[in-house]
């Protein structure tokens, strides 16, 4: 979702390929090269943004916001995505704060990332907004929600109140702005390059390119 509303489109690479007018069947890497262009599928930040990869590795940062139906729809996409990249990729989320509203999910998320329990609880948070219909946008609303969970309320409200997660709010909102961010969900990839739904056309295009990007990245690591 962005700050101005955007809609996906479900066109795919070959058949953006085709409205090209590509009248040959050319590899996947041809394919790729010539329909994946800075400024139209992706853009090249003129300064790079931090990056928290380890030495020799390609960061891919998924942007999010738990309430944004496009990046519910994402996340089963990318989490399959992520669980195949290559072992010189290391992929990270960074929830968004566009509004000082949105900083409780911020802390939600880091919170879960503190405790370990990310891969058990990170899909049932959208889960609990686009189909339960809950509200979870305050910290009240929020630490209900993890006490349901079966998190304790005091280990909970200690962690989303401390140093460490406000560090991380802290850095995750200076990254959507080295990003330029002004919708999600959307990829950065390796602190140089920025895709998203919107940049790409589709979602599942989204992905194509930050293959593509991770290509170009290679040798490129800092």
């Amino acid at each position: 979702m962005q700050r101005r509303e955007f809609s996906i489109s479900a066109a795919t690479l070959a058949a953006a390929a085709a409205a090209a007018g590509m009248s040959a069947l050319p590899s996947l890497a041809q394919a790729q090269a010539k329909a994946f262009q800075s400024g139209s599928d992706y853009l090249t930040l003129d300064k790079p943004a931090a990056t928290e990869a380890p030495a020799g590795q390609i960061e891919v940062v998924e942007f999010f916001w738990y309430n944004c139906p496009h990046c519910n729809a994402f996340e089963p996409m990318f989490d399959a995505w992520a669980k195949k990249a290559p072992k010189d990729v290391s992929v990270r989320r960074s929830p968004i704060a566009f509004r000082p509203d949105f900083e409780p999910q911020q802390r939600l998320y880091y919170v879960l990332e503190g405790m370990g329990k990310v891969d058990e609880l990170h899909k049932k948070v959208f889960n609990a907004i686009h189909v339960e219909k809950q509200q979870l946008g305050t910290a009240d609303q929020i630490t209900a929600w993890a006490e349901k969970q079966g998190i304790a309320k005091a280990k909970f409200v200690e962690m989303y109140n401390s140093f460490s997660v406000s560090t991380k709010v802290r850095k995750a909102t200076q990254l959507q702005d080295a990003y330029a961010l002004d919708g999600v969900p959307a990829l950065g990839i390796n602190g140089r390059y920025f895709t998203s739904g919107s940049q790409a056309k589709t979602l599942e295009r989204a992905l194509q390119v930050t293959d593509y990007l991770i290509g170009q990245s290679r040798g490129k690591t800092r």
